[in-house]
């Protein structure tokens, strides 16, 4: 994991975003499983219903996954999610920010997206990382985090 953000340039439902357009604005990245799961369901939720306070801080937020944009323009429509979500198909950002791990569920074990977030600064710097995050009030920690910026 670099203490700076890692370059990208990937589309998302708002359109592309790379780390160019964003500099000289703090932003969020948070890093989810899979569209339409209960847990990344919940998640994009939270964020969604602090959007708002995001906003007013100057914060942009941004989900991302390894789903395709028709995915997360679909799971956004069903959940009337508004935070834009980022397409990472083929897996180069996670890679970058070292999410891309290892899981084991039931007792199997796979290559899957490890749930985390990243509170990034203007000036493209990593302020503050959340690994192996629970869902429940993660969205108003990184919010709280924000705030302190």
């Amino acid at each position: 994991m670099t203490e700076t953000c890692p370059d990208f340039d990937l589309p998302s439902t708002s359109g592309d975003v790379s780390l160019a357009a964003l500099k000289g604005t703090p932003f969020v990245l948070f890093f989810y499983p899979r569209d339409d799961t209960s847990g990344c369901t919940l998640e994009n939720e939270a964020f969604t219903g602090l959007q708002g306070d995001f906003d007013a801080l100057g914060v942009k937020v941004f989900g991302v996954s390894k789903d395709s944009i028709a995915s997360h323009e679909k799971f956004m429509k069903k959940k009337a999610l508004t935070v834009p979500l980022i397409s990472d198909e083929g897996g180069t950002l996670c890679e970058d920010f070292g999410v891309w791990a290892e899981k084991s569920m039931y007792g199997k074990k796979f290559m899957g997206i490890e749930r985390s977030t990243f509170l990034i600064g203007a000036d493209g710097a990593v302020l503050k990382a959340w690994r192996k995050v629970k869902v429940p009030g993660h969205a108003e920690e990184v919010l709280e985090a924000a705030t302190a910026l």
